[in-house]
């Protein structure tokens, strides 16, 4: 599906004290780069507001003036994309996933479809039940229009709300997944997103994330095949086996991809044979102990 986004990180983070929200972190990672990892695959990513370092290369654009309010600077951003659907994100939204931007961006009404519903785009409704315009898919054309109206009708758009804009749209809506609408607007809201990263749940999760994002790599993780893996190595061999031998996995998969194989399969191929070695030393010592038992 093409598509362009438009991140808006201009923001004065009042509740903040004037920090640089964009860049504070959870797990590591600048809440700009969790939330540019959500949509990798836009054809043009352009980020509305100061320059500062990101993950991955995207267009900078401001809006003028600068601190002009959500509509001013989705209007800068607009004026940089030229795909048909526009996915609109603020840019403080540390648990927003890939399968929630699919969902946005598959939930307006094909042009030509007899839809009533959801033709100008779709926005994300959160467990509370509340509307959130900055986590939105739009069709781009009603989207210019609305905009050009407002500020022939106010004269600016400079401090105007998104409501105004969103209240003139025929929007769908897509429920939200618990976490995926939770936005840092304070120290505590900014501390909580940190507790909860590294919750049992999900820390194995969000740091398999991290890293890949880290490497610069996007490669489906089997954590179960690779957590039996090393628990075969630590026991059946010894501890410091089980690290080593997941790396030794890593750089025989990496290979393998290099000469045309399906990387995912190469990692599980590249399990399986280090399992069954390991499950191999394991029989090989546990024979030799009752061996020796036997004889002594």
């Amino acid at each position: 599906m093409s598509y362009d986004a438009i991140v808006l990180a201009g923001g004065a983070a009042r509740r903040l004290g004037g920090a640089d929200k964009p860049a504070l972190s959870v797990g590591g990672r600048a809440l700009l780069d969790r939330v540019l990892d959500a949509c990798p695959d836009a054809r043009t990513t352009v980020v509305v507001g100061g320059r500062r370092p990101t993950a991955r290369p995207v267009h900078w654009t401001r809006a003028d003036p600068p601190g002009g309010g959500p509509v001013a600077a989705l209007e800068a951003g607009l004026r940089q994309t030229t795909a048909e659907l526009v996915l609109v994100l603020s840019a403080d939204l540390p648990f927003l996933d890939r399968d929630t931007v699919r969902a946005l961006l598959a939930a307006p009404a094909r042009p030509g479809t007899d839809a009533a519903d959801g033709a100008d785009g779709a926005l994300l409704r959160d467990p509370e039940g509340r509307d959130q315009p900055l986590v939105a898919a739009y069709r781009a054309e009603p989207l210019r229009r609305e905009i050009a109206l407002l500020a022939a009708e106010h004269g600016t758009l400079t401090g105007l709300p998104l409501r105004a804009l969103t209240a003139e749209l025929d929007l769908a809506r897509v429920t939200s997944r618990p976490l995926a609408s939770f936005d840092c607007d304070t120290w505590d809201d900014l501390a909580a997103a940190r507790a909860r990263i590294r919750e049992h749940g999900s820390v194995l999760e969000q740091w398999i994330t991290a890293v890949k994002s880290e490497l610069g790599i996007d490669l489906p993780v089997d954590t179960k095949t690779l957590l039996d893996l090393a628990r075969d190595a630590a026991h059946g061999v010894a501890r410091p086996a089980a690290p080593l031998t997941t790396f030794l996995v890593g750089y025989a998969a990496a290979h393998a991809a290099a000469t045309g194989a399906d990387p995912a399969q190469a990692v599980a191929e590249a399990s399986r044979k280090a399992a069954d070695l390991a499950l191999r030393w394991a029989d090989e010592a546990a024979a030799d102990s009752a061996e020796q038992n036997g004889s002594g």
